[in-house]
């Protein structure tokens, strides 16, 4: 592992082509209730067959339960991270009546969008396919989604031929026409949701205080948001067992009216904000957590930041 790419970049996507477009068509076929009894089967595979996540949900669940992770919690995650990308396939299908979604924070997120688009800094805990509901859902809230697409790019194809994914509603990450299709989105009163959590290389971070432990959590995508002045909510699409999902939203941070000189320590204070509402989320949700690399060692401070974003 080389101190320019984390773990998490450097692991190949399991899975074969062939099986994972099967298990989308069957799912399909037989609908959720029959499909998710395939689960279990492999979420068994990879609870004796995956030693490094193993190790890894391990470190995790200690700190989220405050006790010694038992098997049962260990498959817990598991089954946990597999339906919530199972469901994916139901939400980019469209098959919305599926699922019960419940929504904390509604009012912020409306307050928010009446003067603009946002910044939705998001984590990978839950399912943050569930905007896609919410979307559909509640009118006025039209949501665009960032993703970094090397780890998934078999899984991703094969929703795309199969759900018939709408590329439109997708910013890949690291493309020269990111930046200007995620601003256009934002001047036309969009949320455009991103993930915080994870160091993407050797990229400018903060150490931060989570779970009782120093952790570098990126500052680029607050300093863009300073860039950019506008809004940021702190968002997650919670599992919460059977067809239950529940998103929340919640204030980080107003870059509108932040002066110049002040941004470092604003963007710094709204990093240390979204660690601080991530960490209740996991100790209140802890089987929502799919970070399965060593969060904490991997997450270590990143380099000074570049000349041109050190005026922020």
């Amino acid at each position: 592992m080389t101190a320019a790419v984390p773990e998490w970049q450097q692991r190949s996507e399991r899975g074969s082509q062939w099986l994972l477009a099967w298990m989308v068509r069957a799912s399909l076929r037989l609908g959720r209730p029959a499909s998710r009894l395939i689960l279990h089967a492999i979420g068994a595979y990879y609870f004796v067959f995956a030693p490094v996540a193993r190790r890894a949900m391990l470190h995790y669940l200690r700190r989220a339960l405050g006790r010694a992770p038992r098997a049962r919690d260990r498959m817990r995650l598991i089954m946990s991270f597999a339906t919530c990308i199972h469901d994916r396939l139901y939400m980019l299908a469209g098959r919305d009546e599926l699922f019960h979604v419940t929504l904390e924070g509604e009012d912020a997120i409306r307050t928010v969008t009446r003067s603009g688009g946002a910044l939705l800094m998001a984590a990978h805990v839950g399912n943050f396919e569930v905007l896609r509901l919410i979307g559909h859902s509640k009118s006025g809230l039209q949501v665009t989604m960032t993703m970094y697409e090397e780890n998934a790019r078999k899984l991703n194809r094969i929703l795309a031929q199969v759900c018939g994914q709408d590329p439109q509603g997708i910013i890949s990450v690291g493309h020269w026409g990111s930046m200007l299709r995620l601003h256009q989105c934002l001047e036309h009163g969009r949320l455009v949701g991103m993930m915080a959590d994870r160091l993407l290389g050797a990229e400018p971070s903060l150490p931060v205080t989570f779970m009782g432990d120093t952790v570098a959590f990126p500052l680029n995508p607050m300093r863009l948001a300073a860039l950019l002045g506008c809004r940021v909510m702190f968002m997650l699409g919670l599992y919460r067992g059977g067809n239950h999902y529940h998103v929340v939203f919640a204030p980080l941070a107003d870059f509108s009216a932040v002066e110049p000189a002040q941004r470092t320590t604003a963007v710094e204070a709204a990093v240390r904000r979204y660690a601080t509402l991530l960490e209740q989320h996991c100790r209140t949700d802890p089987y929502n957590w799919f970070n399965f690399f060593d969060f904490w060692n991997d997450g270590r401070p990143g380099p000074a930041a570049p000349r041109a974003l050190r005026a922020l």
